[in-house]
Formats: C-alpha cells, sequence, structure tokens
C-alpha cells in the first residue's frame, strides 16, 4: 500500500483510507454484520490501510465502539480520524453542536470508546454561523496541547472558513465529497487547500452509488436517495446516461465502473486521498486494486468531456 504525507509534512498515511460509518446504523438504516465488520477492519489494517475514518454520531458511538473493538492490541497499526459536532436523535440530523464545552465532552466519550488515549485526527463535522470559527479551531488546539488530539482536520467547510481556521491552527486535512459527479470543489476549494498545504480526504468517491454502474430508474421506493434531486425523474435517466460512458470504458479496461471512479479521485495528486467506505473484507481487494488503474490522456479528457462540472443534474446531501 502506497503511503503519503497527508498535508505538507504532515502524518504518514495509506493512500486509500476506509470510511466506517456504513459499519453502523445511520440516518435510520440497519447496521451490518458487527464480527465482520471488526475482521474488515483488521484485513484493512494487514494490507496496509491504516487511516480509519470514523464518527462520534454514527451510530450514537456504535461506529466508535466498533472500530475500538477491531483496535484491541493494534494501535499503532490505525491512523483515527474522528469527526464531531453532529447531533443525532431517532436517525434524524437535528443540528450541531460546537460549543467549546461540548467538544471537551465528546471528545472524552471518543476516546473512552475507542479505548484509546489520543485521537489523531480531529475535526467538526461542519462549521456554522453560531459559534466563532475561532472558539472551534482553538478548542482544538487546547486539546491537541493536552496531548488528547494529534492533529486538527475540518470537513464539509467552504474555501474562505478553511482559510480562517488555518489562520487559528494549521489544518492537516480537509474531508470533503470529491468524484467525477462531484466537481464543484475543483473551482476554489482544492486550490485553497494546496495553497495552505492541507491534504484532502475525498469521500463519496462513487456519488452514492451513482457511478457504479448498479443503478437502474427508478430507484426502489425505501431507497434514501429518492430524497435527493440527483436520483430524480427525468435527472436520474439523464445522469445514467453519463455512467454508460464509465461503464463502457471499465468494460474496455477490465475493470468496474466503482473501481474507475475511485481511480480518478486517485489520480487527482498525491495530496488527495480516496476514502472508501465497505463493511466487508470481500470489498478490499476491487477497492485497493483500483489505485493501480492508469489513464491515458484520452481516457481523461473523455471522462473530464463527459463529467464536465456541471453534467450531472440535481444535486444531493453534499451540497449544504
Amino acid at each position: 500500500m502506497k503511503k503519503i504525507n497527508l498535508g505538507h509534512n504532515g502524518p504518514l498515511v495509506s493512500k486509500l483510507g476506509l470510511g466506517c460509518m456504513r459499519m453502523s446504523p445511520v440516518w435510520g438504516g440497519k447496521g451490518q454484520d458487527e464480527n465482520e465488520s471488526v475482521a474488515t477492519i483488521q484485513a484493512a489494517l494487514d494490507n496496509g490501510i491504516n487511516f480509519l475514518n470514523t464518527g462520534d454520531f454514527y451510530g450514537s458511538g456504535h461506529n466508535e465502539l466498533l472500530v475500538g473493538k477491531a483496535l484491541k492490541g493494534r494501535r499503532d497499526d490505525a491512523f483515527i480520524s474522528v469527526k464531531f459536532g453532529g447531533i443525532i436523535h431517532g436517525g434524524r440530523f437535528l443540528g450541531l453542536d460546537l460549543r467549546p464545552i461540548a467538544i471537551r465532552n465528546f471528545i472524552d466519550y471518543s476516546l473512552v470508546r475507542l479505548g484509546i488515549d489520543t485521537i489523531d485526527l480531529y475535526q467538526p463535522c461542519r462549521l456554522d454561523n453560531v459559534v466563532p470559527v475561532e472558539d472551534v479551531i482553538g478548542t482544538i488546539a487546547d486539546l491537541i496541547k493536552e496531548g488528547k488530539v494529534r492533529y486538527l482536520g475540518v470537513s464539509e467547510i467552504t474555501a474562505e472558513q478553511l482559510r480562517k481556521a488555518h489562520s487559528v491552527y494549521p489544518v492537516t486535512a480537509l474531508e470533503i465529497g470529491y468524484s467525477l459527479a462531484e466537481r464543484t470543489i475543483e473551482n476554489d476549494l482544492i486550490p485553497a487547500a494546496r495553497e495552505l498545504g492541507v491534504g484532502v480526504v475525498a469521500f463519496a468517491n462513487t456519488a452514492e452509488g451513482l457511478l457504479s454502474g448498479d443503478l437502474a430508474t427508478p430507484l426502489a421506493a425505501g431507497d434514501y436517495r429518492n430524497h435527493f434531486s440527483r436520483f430524480q425523474g427525468g435527472n436520474l435517466v439523464r445522469n445514467l446516461q453519463l455512467v454508460e460512458v464509465l461503464k463502457s470504458m471499465a468494460k474496455e479496461k477490465g475493470c468496474t465502473p466503482t473501481q474507475l471512479a475511485i481511480a480518478w479521485v486517485n489520480t487527482q495528486g498525491n495530496d488527495v486521498m480516496p476514502l472508501v467506505s465497505m463493511s466487508r473484507r470481500s470489498r478490499l481487494p476491487e477497492n485497493i486494486q483500483a489505485l493501480d488503474i492508469t489513464f491515458t490522456p484520452e481516457e481523461l479528457k473523455t471522462l473530464d468531456t463527459t463529467f464536465a462540472p456541471g453534467a450531472i443534474a440535481g444535486g444531493t446531501y453534499l451540497q449544504r
């Protein structure tokens, strides 16, 4: 597994990250088999994937407990990224709590659930206009001084917010949705991150499954994606027509559309880490192999043209 520095002169981490969120019941959905989830985390570590991403509100603490179980006796093998600040009740997102007193409460609970003394990367899941950025970032800076956190991260923010946060304390990593179907961050957020020396942890590489090649219209009635305009009616029909280009290229290259989607994100730079959600060991080989896929200039041009910014109709929860 190739290793990269997370940010300018940052810690050494795997080029591929493991997102653990879907191992737990989130947004009202069902959780996965715990034994298989633990085995998947351990198999990822065995294969050199050391970046593990979780959140204290994933499954109301369940996800951290799961990660902690998988890490027993293997703490030094993992780089643990934790998001905080989301308030969930009954499977519904109610808002944010980024008050300094709340952050100090959140981290103590996280450390106990994870069974560790220090979180490697700690980040607010978003920033709001209620608690000043200086207070949020300043509190994490204090936790770093206290030894409870090693590095500061941020998630789903604007370029302006990133610059402001970085002015309070150096930001190591930015976690953000990035894929062929979600490229708006190329305009100002990625350039700002590169200017500041901030690494990019890119999740939703298949855009909620849109780029997987497995979707058909209409979606099942109970599919959570029906809430997003990208997956509704004519938008979905149009978007799946574009995905046919990805499917055709994948067939020619002897891989899957999902692998191509991950590979495209991977080729966006050594400062960009694809963060891939998995809950089964069987998914590991395919996703790891995606890092070895290369593109010809013609193939990249085809993808860049087909999935030009704005080509995908409708939005998702990533645009909030």
